[in-house]
């Protein structure tokens, strides 16, 4: 059974210490993104790595942790101008609805746009149908089950 989600709300990222991240629902786009800054591939002993640090200080929750993963991939999209350029993917875990999802995020800078985390039909493809007249749906039952 698909989930409606609205075309606003709010998720968990456990694994990037984010809670309650504010997100937008995007179905024109494919591929999910998060807002983040000083990413850079570096090398640790003989493998490759990516550091980031996400969001960035003008949002209330930057915190300053950079994150280095092992695991990620570089990949061709299209920015929201329509324009390809190369990003740096990684793979995460986003709670909605009180349940875990595995989700690709491509690290982009996205300090213009009003919500730091872009969710695309690759994550809601086959689990969710979108209401765009509804909003913070996940959260208000996140919310709820908190009482």
């Amino acid at each position: 059974m698909k989930i409606i989600i609205g075309k606003i709300d709010r998720a968990d990222f456990p694994d990037l210490h984010l809670s309650n991240i504010d997100l937008k629902v995007d179905t024109g786009a494919y591929t999910s993104s998060i807002h983040c800054h000083q990413i850079e591939e570096c090398q640790v002993g003989n493998e490759r790595h990516l550091k980031f640090k996400l969001l960035d200080p003008s949002h209330p929750d930057y915190n300053e942790k950079e994150f280095t993963v092992k695991n990620y991939k570089k990949k061709r999209v299209k920015n929201s101008f329509g324009k390809s350029e190369t990003r740096f993917v990684i793979e995460t875990i986003i709670i909605l609805f009180d349940k875990e999802f595995l989700i690709e995020l491509s690290l982009s800078e996205r300090s213009e746009m009003r919500y730091p985390i872009l969710i695309g039909r690759k994550l809601l493809n086959g689990k969710f149908i979108v209401d765009t007249s509804k909003r913070n749906i996940s959260f208000k039952l996140k919310q709820k089950n908190q009482q």
